[in-house]
């Protein structure tokens, strides 16, 4: 199976919406020098962002070998996503990060998650996720099936701040793939709307980047 940073920028994203995704974690994780990975798979873009100590956990262990294969983080653990509050200590990590994450858990866990997210990290926790609940289905054990939806007054209730990437949610269905136009004519149209009105009218976007400041 292809992996590592070509499969991953091929198969999410353009490349100008990875490197605007890219600036914006960046700018969410400035002054964060330790950071946990939380659902890491195997080509996190976290490694695009420098830090001095990134690791990642990963209930998929085909996606964790092949993590630590490419030297992703400094340290990958094979561990349910659900119990980092039990592996790690309050405090332990400058920021606790999810990137297309919570969808995969039932709402109820993804609660409990983030509370465990939010004492471990010191500074920052940092979430990525479809606008609303995205069907998705999972195989073979991949963990990937979307169980639940997230939208932007809940997470600005607990205290986020919250951002739209990807342009438009009506142009865009499972996978964040472009419904209705010729690919690149629907990224092109993504990054404009995304520019020009989404990225600060985020209950509009297709997905919703997340950020809440502890310090």
């Amino acid at each position: 199976m292809e992996h590592g940073r070509a499969y991953y920028i091929r198969t999410h994203f353009p490349h100008i919406l990875l490197g605007l995704y890219i600036a914006e974690l960046a700018k969410a994780l400035e002054g964060c020098r330790t950071c946990l990975d939380i659902g890491c798979g195997v080509g996190s873009p976290l490694r695009f962002v420098p830090t001095n100590l990134l690791v990642g956990v990963d209930g998929h262990l085909p996606s964790v070998e092949t993590a630590r294969l490419n030297k992703t983080h400094d340290e990958v653990h094979h561990a349910d996503v659900r119990t980092v509050g039990e592996r790690f200590s309050a405090g332990q990590f400058d920021a606790c990060v999810g990137l297309d994450l919570i969808e995969h858990l039932p709402k109820e866990d993804g609660l409990k998650l983030l509370e465990q997210m939010e004492k471990i990290a010191s500074r920052r926790v940092v979430l990525f996720t479809p606008n609303g609940f995205l069907p998705q289905k999972g195989q073979d054990g991949d963990l990937q099936e979307h169980l639940s939806g997230w939208e932007v007054a809940e997470m600005c209730a607990r205290g986020y701040d919250v951002i739209g990437l990807y342009g438009p949610k009506l142009l865009r269905g499972e996978g964040h793939k472009v419904k209705f136009l010729f690919r690149p004519i629907g990224n092109l149209a993504s990054l404009a709307v995304h520019i020009l009105y989404t990225r600060s009218h985020p209950e509009y976007a297709s997905a919703l980047l997340c950020v809440k400041s502890l310090d």
